[in-house]
């Protein structure tokens, strides 16, 4: 059985930053395509954070049934919301709460449960569609998930605990608990109270947090069009990269050590920084310990971050996780033979 993991596809984004929605990336996904038993989508597949969450999966329609089409009706496609498409597993997590049954960590989510995924699922037939959360099995002793989870562990627990609304307890956590406790970022907070408001309350929430990353990302365009942009992207890349090696992959860790899956390898995206790598070191992405870490990269081309860089380059958009049948996963860049003026 061989699997590829793909993540942060951000379909729709109003910067159009996703990169999928140009011919020669998609062509290049689909290529990758042959020889592919299942297709794990991990997390944040629509934009649906930037208060427009209709247009997105229209946006995002032409895109996802080319992905349908060519795995076809023998192979099958698994979806995992991430926190940027949390909306589309609210109204299950809403009923599965509500009758105090267990999330566990790889769910099955009715793709009849709620009207956004099912559009979604629907544009992925023929395959065989399935959806799964917090996460889903990829292969024996490997288990795959978004990663928003490690949200919650960003910061230092005294700090988090006078924060907002609440904490992951002490010691081995469940997925209840991490959806119950809101993290340091607007979407955790968003998500929580839209999914345990009523709808006519909690769905305009996906609105207000719209409004607010669209503020945040309206200086992009601006920073990049300054003679001095692509002198900021390797800082960018650079501070990016050295938090993500001394705060991300910790908070992984955390999740991992919480939810305790039987698992040897861990998948996550998320943070859109694929790995590991060439060069980096092993130990901090679990090597030797519990649980190996494995991120699965984006498909986000940020003008910030790679400004003059070059395929190989971390945040370099197209990665993928190759999951094989008793071996380790590993990362891919698929993106890496495109020509980069082809993802601008």
């Amino acid at each position: 059985m061989r699997t590829l993991v793909v993540s942060d596809l951000h379909l729709g984004s109003r910067l159009e930053r996703d990169v999928l929605r140009r011919p020669e990336a998609l062509a290049a996904l689909l290529g990758a395509l042959d020889g592919v038993d299942r297709l794990v989508l991990l997390g944040d597949v629509v934009e649906m954070l930037e208060g427009r969450p209709r247009v997105a999966l229209e946006l995002a329609g032409p895109v996802l049934r080319e992905l349908g089409a060519a795995m076809g009706r023998g192979r099958e496609i698994v979806v995992v919301p991430g926190n940027h498409d949390h909306a589309l597993v609210r109204p299950w997590l809403r009923a599965r709460i509500a009758s105090r049954r267990p999330i566990g960590l790889a769910a099955r989510v009715p793709a009849r449960s709620g009207a956004a995924l099912e559009r979604l699922t629907g544009c992925l037939r023929p395959a065989r569609v399935r959806v799964a959360y917090p996460g889903t099995w990829v292969a024996r002793g490997v288990w795959a998930t978004h990663g928003h989870y490690l949200d919650r562990h960003l910061y230092p627990e005294e700090r988090r605990g006078a924060a907002l609304l609440g904490v992951v307890p002490a010691g081995r956590a469940t997925a209840e608990d991490y959806e119950a406790a809101s993290g340091p970022s607007m979407a955790a907070l968003q998500g929580l109270l839209a999914m345990t408001l009523p709808s006519v309350v909690g769905e305009p929430l996906d609105v207000v947090a719209g409004l607010t990353r669209r503020v945040a990302f309206a200086a992009l365009p601006l920073a990049t069009a300054l003679p001095g942009a692509a002198r900021l992207a390797p800082l960018s890349a650079g501070v990016m990269g050295f938090q993500f090696r001394r705060n991300g992959l910790p908070a992984m860790a955390e999740v991992a050590a919480r939810l305790r899956p039987r698992a040897r390898h861990v998948i996550f995206g998320h943070l859109h920084r694929g790995g590991p790598l060439a060069g980096d070191k092993p130990a901090e992405w679990g090597s030797g310990a519990r649980h190996a870490l494995h991120n699965s990269g984006s498909w986000v081309y940020e003008p910030l971050l790679l400004a003059g860089a070059s395929p190989g380059h971390p945040y370099w958009p197209g990665g993928a996780v190759l999951v094989e049948d008793d071996a380790a996963p590993r990362f891919a860049g698929l993106l890496d033979g495109v020509d980069p003026r082809a993802l601008r």
